[in-house]
């Protein structure tokens, strides 16, 4: 009897140790992805998000409500991209440890761009990312916040640069919330940051037979990784995501893409294609698909690489003009 009781009082101790064990969010699958590579092994982060939602219009659900009031640590991108959050972060994690990765350190951001159409200047900040794919030497060191009107482009994670700078940052954080796997952590993100590098190379290998091809996106969700390979986007779809493109906004797009000589319309999972199709209509261009927040990836570790592998994937196909 006297082992049963004290059994049953270890195993209510691991229990409770289990239970007690450090609660991690993140609000998108990109950087969700890299959270859990760094946490590989040691423990979990939970997704709010999975892909298929746009995160600038979504709701949240009791379930995530519930998650953020117990969470210890969240990753947000900020309000310009997570607009649902904004309030929630305030009122249910009150007590937890949020990182705004618009206002970390290390990532190199850009200005959000408006009216939906870009020129060749556009494209070249001075960042060190363009057709040369050379980085300056302090790209990444300090946060390089654009201050316009319009604030930062949220869409930072799709520079690889970007992805590294939020390895460090995850290390740092969870280093301080698993004190005593500060080894196994930092191991992790090393090997991260390697993958990262070879992914990056990898990219500009890839795209650059068709970095000069002009081309549309639905929605302007894309500069980071048009300045970090040099590519050609001339425009987008849609002024704003959460608002439906009106009669007007269609054909001034058709214009666009009969007056730049766009070869690819790249539509998105998260939104309907009815509009792309719309806008194409004798156009003469082809139809791609991009997806910067990987709708239909397993979350996890890998899922940022495979995001990004299929984007250069997509952009190379319908851009390439030796294609069908």
């Amino acid at each position: 009897m006297f082992f049963k009781v004290i059994f049953s009082v270890f195993a209510l101790l691991l229990s409770s140790t289990a239970w007690a064990q450090p609660k991690v969010v993140v609000s998108v699958k990109p950087v969700h992805s890299l959270v859990a590579g760094v946490l590989d092994g040691i423990g979990e982060a939970e997704l709010l998000l999975s892909g298929g939602e746009s995160p600038h219009s979504y709701a949240l659900r009791p379930s995530q409500a519930r998650a953020l009031a117990a969470a210890d640590l969240v990753f947000w991108v900020g309000p310009d991209l997570e607009t649902f959050l904004t309030r929630a972060l305030r009122s249910l994690s009150a007590d937890a440890r949020v990182v705004r990765l618009s206002e970390a350190p290390g990532l190199e951001l850009l200005p959000m761009r408006s009216g939906g159409v870009w020129d060749a200047h556009d494209h070249d900040h001075g960042h060190g990312h363009g057709h040369g794919h050379e980085h300056a030497s302090d790209s990444h060191g300090h946060a390089k916040k654009h201050q316009q009107e319009g604030g930062s482009d949220p869409h930072l994670w799709l520079d690889p640069g970007n992805a590294q700078a939020i390895v460090a940052i995850a290390l740092a954080e969870l280093q301080k919330l698993f004190p005593e796997q500060r080894e196994r952590l930092a191991a992790n993100a090393a090997q991260l940051t390697e993958r990262l590098a070879v992914l990056d190379a990898e990219l500009g290998r890839q795209l650059a037979p068709v970095r000069e091809m002009p081309f549309v996106v639905f929605h302007d969700a894309y500069q980071y990784l048009e300045q970090r390979y040099g590519l050609n986007s001339v425009g987008s779809i849609s002024l704003n995501p959460e608002r439906t493109p009106g009669a007007q906004r269609v054909r001034e797009v058709q214009r666009l893409i009969r007056e730049r000589g766009a070869r690819c319309v790249f539509a998105e999972p998260q939104f309907t294609p009815r509009l792309v199709d719309t806008v194409m209509q004798g156009s003469g261009a082809r139809l791609g698909v991009l997806d910067p927040l990987g709708a239909e990836l397993v979350q996890g570790p890998d899922a940022y690489f495979a995001l990004m592998t299929a984007l250069g994937e997509n952009l190379r196909a319908c851009l390439d003009p030796d294609g069908p």
